[in-house]
């Protein structure tokens, strides 16, 4: 086996649909706007088992000194062979020059594979989440 990293942004739905499932992210239900989403993103890297996409990560970046990582992934068969690692450490390299570079992990135990890469959690800070920007009350709450 050989693994082939490729910056594009362009994917089929159904490579979407398929590597999204295959990790249980509910997002991999909705193809199309992942596809989307992918084309609109700062950075997108992308490792391939022949015609299989098999990981990918993405960023959202102002240009010059922030970068969020968005997401990183890796089908369940192929990891624990360092294609992970592989992905975020090309999209660290891209963004050596910038002030700082954050990321949201969505499970507890993935942080000490982030903090290999330099990552650290703060105290002083809450990753704040709303779902669904189609259900915001129409009103704010009381100050």
């Amino acid at each position: 086996m050989e693994i082939i990293y490729k910056e594009q942004k362009c994917f089929s739905e159904t490579q979407l649909e398929q590597l999204f499932l295959s990790v249980g992210w509910a997002s991999g239900r909705y193809p199309r706007r992942l596809a989307e989403g992918l084309r609109n993103s700062s950075r997108v890297i992308s490792a391939w088992d022949g015609g299989e996409l098999v990981g990918l990560v993405r960023s959202l970046d102002d240009g010059a000194t922030a970068a969020f990582i968005h997401y990183l992934l890796v089908k369940p068969g192929y990891q624990k062979l360092c294609i992970g690692g592989t992905l975020l450490g090309r999209l660290l390299e891209a963004y050596r020059e910038y002030l700082y570079a954050k990321i949201m992990p969505s499970d507890p135990k993935t942080i000490p594979f982030y903090e290999k890469f330099g990552f650290r959690t703060y105290d002083n800070y809450s990753a704040m989440v709303i779902t669904r920007l189609g259900s915001v009350p129409d009103t704010l709450p009381a100050q």
